[in-house]
């Protein structure tokens, strides 16, 4: 390959092919201008810059030692996947990140063949390139599947599950730990590198390989023995033993920012016939940019900000995020019930569980990405008379569903689950929205489901659930700031399953479930223009319905619309079943004329995009309501054309 000294190195490489020409020597300098270019990358774009900072190094060695895209490089999470995207030509876009019509802030496979697997929810990559391996095995084809796990991610026990059955794989499944956080190990130094590198060594792995042949023609008593014996003894010096003990060959741990330590071992691991293996790589969050090692966060998710200062963007100052409210709230109800506990599943600040931790640490706790564990151990409080709210984002929740099911709800347990980023999210994409939980929830017996239209509903369903004993609870609400309403001083015990009107009218009624309130309420103000009278009614509960509310306003509307950000088999669904169940819809029930609609999320996964464009796209927006309503009075009436203009 020829250069220029002028010339960057990155500008050499668009793709992992290139890349694999470069002397080890220079893989440093070409580090140093990926770091540079991420930097200044998501500067102007925002998204998760620390993660992806620590792995720099990492991505480099990992594309010039493995033969990707052959071999199956999958990335868990996906936080980290930036540099990794500008290696693998995608560079010219990369600063499209999170935007509408760019690259995904998570690998996905429609994007590159180097993007194997789609990720975005924790600990599914041992899982994936497992599964990659096997198909290789299967089929007589080359190439390994390895999986790039956080320390974090390793907490969820679907990491053990795949680990717990990856001896099949053989050599064909490697995993590296990216332990940034956790201190699984000791210190790092040279020591530890050069221990790395001899038991990866081919002169290693071969005579342990030839004495394990020979022990094995010994009695299992003998061969057990001495198997343990080397186990521990380098289990007391790299801390292995547990990966050990799971099938995997264990290396490290190394220095993750050190290329000339990585490199070696790496190649050790391509070359070598023994079984799956793990890399133990300690690296630092925000590694090489002063403002992310510094910041408690390691600058993890972050706005546009300014490189030479590392100023973020500050957004104009608003109304309180609804987490927030939630967390002040709980955390204030708390004080005067001491039942009431929360539990979050690594998502403290994200939930406003950090609020509440604060004022009363005692009765937090954090289970790490154990959505499954966080659920059941919440049953098992309320069991015990504890008044505990499982505080987990919609599309985690998902994760958790069994226990919701078999351990809360059969049981018919009073377990609060407070579901934040309800509905669209925005940047995050199709993987992080809450689409789903009414659907999901709603279906269960002995289950309440409730919708915040704004922070002071949100506040009043709060204290609405905490004070519920008589079974499972469950309070949805959207990702970021408020509608700026006053949140009461003294809270409201809302009566379950009943709704409140919220304007009269006498052709049009809208349905309303949640934070599409203000955009129904628009809607309204459109078709009253238009001479359309609008009811418009916030019906608070998915479940239990408002039986007597939607009946009354079938019986005296033209056109009955419902409204939810969510997809379909949730409100509507259960609206028109209930409206079925009492012929209210019959040739002879007195209002034969009644058009029923609803409007949902639609049969699709949205992209990432602005929440405003998202919701555009689903045409959950005023105008679709007004359009909605418009298209379903045209049989009607003579003048809808004329009110349409």
């Amino acid at each position: 390959m020829s250069q220029t000294p002028e010339t960057p190195l990155l500008d050499q490489v668009p793709t992992p092919d290139e890349l694999r020409q470069l002397k080890p020597e220079q893989l440093r300098q070409l580090s140093d201008e990926l770091r540079t270019e991420m930097i200044d990358a998501v500067s102007t774009s925002g998204g998760h810059l620390g993660s992806g900072l620590g792995v720099v190094e990492l991505t480099v060695a990992l594309h010039y030692v493995f033969n990707t895209p052959d071999d199956k490089l999958v990335w868990d999470v996906g936080h980290q996947c930036y540099p990794h995207k500008i290696l693998t030509g995608r560079r010219d876009r990369i600063r499209t990140l999170r935007q509408g019509g760019g690259l995904s802030g998570f690998t996905k496979r429609s994007e590159s063949e180097y993007d194997p697997f789609g990720a975005a929810h924790s600990s599914t990559s041992i899982s994936a390139a497992l599964g990659f391996a096997m198909a290789n095995k299967m089929q007589g084809q080359p190439g390994r599947g390895i999986a790039v796990i956080g320390d974090g991610a390793m907490s969820a026990g679907m990491a053990y599950e795949a680990m717990n059955n990856a001896e099949q794989a053989g050599n064909r499944l490697v995993v590296i730990l990216n332990d940034n956080d956790m201190s699984i190990a000791p210190p790092v130094g040279g020591l530890s590198a050069y221990l790395a590198r001899m038991v990866s060594s081919s002169e290693y792995l071969g005579l342990r390989s030839l004495a394990s042949k020979a022990v094995k023609k010994m009695s299992r008593r003998v061969h057990e023995g001495i198997r343990k014996a080397e186990e521990y003894t380098r289990g007391m010096v790299t801390g292995g033993t547990l990966f050990e003990e799971l099938g995997f060959y264990y290396v490290g741990p190394i220095d993750g920012h050190n290329l000339d330590h990585l490199i070696p071992v790496l190649e050790n691991v391509r070359d070598t016939s023994e079984g799956p293996v793990l890399i133990h790589v300690v690296t630092t969050k925000g590694k090489g940019y002063k403002f992310a090692e510094e910041s408690a966060d390691k600058y993890h998710g972050v706005p546009k900000f300014d490189v030479i200062t590392g100023e973020k963007k500050k957004s104009a100052a608003g109304p309180p995020a609804y987490q927030n409210v939630f967390g002040d709230t709980l955390a204030k109800l708390a004080e005067t019930d001491s039942r009431i506990c929360a539990i979050t599943a690594a998502m403290p600040s994200g939930t406003g569980v950090d609020r509440f931790a604060k004022a009363h640490p005692e009765r937090s706790f954090d289970v790490g990405i154990a959505e499954q564990h966080g659920v059941t151990f919440a049953a098992g409080l309320a069991a015990q008379g504890m008044r505990p709210f499982a505080a987990i984002y919609s599309t985690f929740l998902q994760r958790a569903y069994d226990q919701v099911v078999h351990d809360v709800a059969i049981q018919n347990l009073p377990v609060r689950f407070a579901i934040d980023r309800a509905g669209l999210v925005g940047a995050d994409g199709c993987t992080h929205a809450g689409s789903f939980d009414i659907t999901y929830l709603a279906t269960l017996p002995n289950m309440v489901v409730m919708a915040a239209a704004d922070e002071a509903e949100l506040a009043n369903m709060t204290y609405t659930a905490a004070e519920y004993d008589d079974g499972p609870i469950a309070l949805r609400y959207p990702r970021g700031n408020g509608t700026g309403v006053a949140i009461p001083d003294v809270l409201e015990k809302l009566e379950i399953g009943k709704g409140r009107i919220v304007r009269e009218g006498t052709k049009v009624a809208i349905l309303s479930l949640g934070a599409r309130l203000e955009e129904a309420k628009k809607a309204a103000d459109t078709l009253e223009a238009k001479g359309l009278s609008t009811t418009v009614a916030d019906l608070r509960f998915a479940k239990p319905l408002d039986e007597d509310l939607i009946a009354k306003l079938m019986r005296t509307h033209e056109v009955v619309v419902t409204v939810e950000e969510g997809a379909i088999g949730g409100l509507g669904a259960h609206v028109l079943t209930y409206a079925s169940d009492e012929g209210l819809t019959d040739a002879d029930s007195g209002n034969a004329g009644l058009k029923v609609r609803t409007l949902r999320l639609p049969d699709t996964f949205i992209d990432h995009e602005t929440p405003e464009k998202q919701y555009d796209e689903a045409g959950l927006n005023a105008p679709q309501i007004v359009d909605c309503v418009l298209k379903a009075l045209k049989h009607n009436s003579a003048n809808v054309e004329e009110a349409r203009a």
